[in-house]
């Protein structure tokens, strides 16, 4: 095998950037390089390396650089033996620039949603396409729900001072217009606590919005749909009703279906339903997911045994639904979920710096935030009756 050392010239760290000398007795610094936007302290760690991170981060933290210890430094080819490199990365929070493809996204999702919305609202776009604006209301439900979502991890992330991305929008074709929304996370996770912050939220703010967007279609009213043709052969779909939609409907006092089969619940309750299934998705706590931060944030590295249990699960529902359930093809949600649970557990969660416990407040922050999942499942989110 061929090693190569990194060929950066030698450099003093900048004003503002840790001396070398500041490191000892945890780290040994050998020579500092300068690799674009990166500082790499290459040296050897004086006490385990996760004791490095964790010891360093405060004082690189608040001169503005995430920080990282790698044995070896992808892209600079390989360290010497017994050499490691601790990168420091100065941080830049906030937006760099005109966010060109999150703006295009968000502008697919727009169109993508209302096209769905058509669908729901029963609008003919086939003579003209601009019927299509006649589906706003379903439009701007579904995309207010997901856009509160992902801003509430990205503000908590600013308050965190940890690097995120805005949010991308997901455009699919109907029924949804949307596969929902993320937000990358550019830099590390300094603590517990801010990782509690960030995965909670997401969920938090988003069910706040769901729940506006719900009762707002509730008092709506229905809306006039064509009455079924005589003989007509062609499949309905059957939506579940989670605790959350029946309690809204019960404190509102509106119906959630009607006897007259010409009037249906008016697209903003579905646009609501929406925000119910993806918040329960968000918080299964498997990997990466909203509920992968929480439980790693509640629980520690313990995580990683319950997100092994997860896709299990999904493909246990998946098999007892289909044995007693009378379903069939419904069921490829939980088999989708499973596949895609078993990549996250794979993967791993995010795991942050520092391993300091939760104080109280967020504990319970944390169940409540799982009690929202509760509140929003849906064993058979739907039903296609022919």
């Amino acid at each position: 095998t061929v090693q190569t050392r990194i060929r950066m010239s030698p450099t003093e760290p900048p004003d503002g950037a840790p001396a070398p000398e500041a490191l000892a007795p945890l780290y040994d610094v050998t020579a500092v390089h300068r690799d674009g936007d990166r500082l790499l302290y290459i040296g050897q760690p004086q006490v385990p390396p996760v004791e490095v991170e964790r010891e360093l981060e405060p004082m690189f933290d608040e001169r503005g650089y995430d920080v990282q210890l790698q044995a070896r430094y992808r892209d600079g080819g390989v360290l010497p033996a017994a050499e490691h490199v601790l990168v420091a990365r100065e941080r830049s929070i906030g937006i760099d620039g005109i966010p060109w493809k999150n703006i295009a996204l968000a502008l697919a999702t727009v169109l993508t949603t209302l096209y769905a919305g058509t669908v729901w609202y029963h609008i003919d776009v086939g003579g003209d396409p601009l019927n299509m604006i006649h589906a706003w209301p379903f439009s701007l439900a579904v995309l207010t729900i997901l856009g509160v979502h992902e801003f509430g991890h990205y503000a908590m992330s600013r308050i965190h001072r940890v690097d995120a991305s805005l949010p991308y929008f997901i455009p699919i074709p109907p029924p949804f217009g949307t596969a929902g929304a993320i937000i990358r996370m550019r830099g590390r996770i300094p603590s517990r606590k801010a990782l509690l912050d960030i995965g909670a939220a997401g969920p938090l703010a988003g069910i706040v919005a769901t729940v506006v967007v719900t009762v707002v279609g509730l008092f709506l009213g229905p809306i006039s749909v064509p009455p079924p043709s005589p003989g007509s052969d062609a499949a309905q779909i059957q939506f579940a009703e989670p605790l959350l939609l029946r309690g809204l409907a019960l404190l509102t006092g509106q119906p959630l279906s009607y006897a007259d089969p010409t009037q249906q619940l008016n697209p903003v309750v579905f646009a609501g339903w929406l925000g119910m299934l993806v918040t329960f998705l968000n918080l299964l706590p498997v990997g990466q997911l909203d509920g992968g931060h929480v439980l790693r944030a509640l629980i520690g590295p313990r995580q990683e045994t319950v997100a092994a249990l997860i896709p299990a699960a999904l493909f246990a529902l998946a098999g007892l639904l289909f044995l007693w359930g009378n379903v069939t093809v419904e069921i490829g949600i939980w088999i989708v979920w499973g596949l895609f649970a078993t990549a996250l557990a794979y993967a791993g969660p995010a795991n942050p710096i520092r391993e300091t416990r939760l104080d109280r407040k967020r504990q319970v922050v944390g169940v409540l935030t799982f009690l929202v999942g509760v509140l929003c499942f849906m064993p058979i989110p739907f039903r296609i009756i022919t």
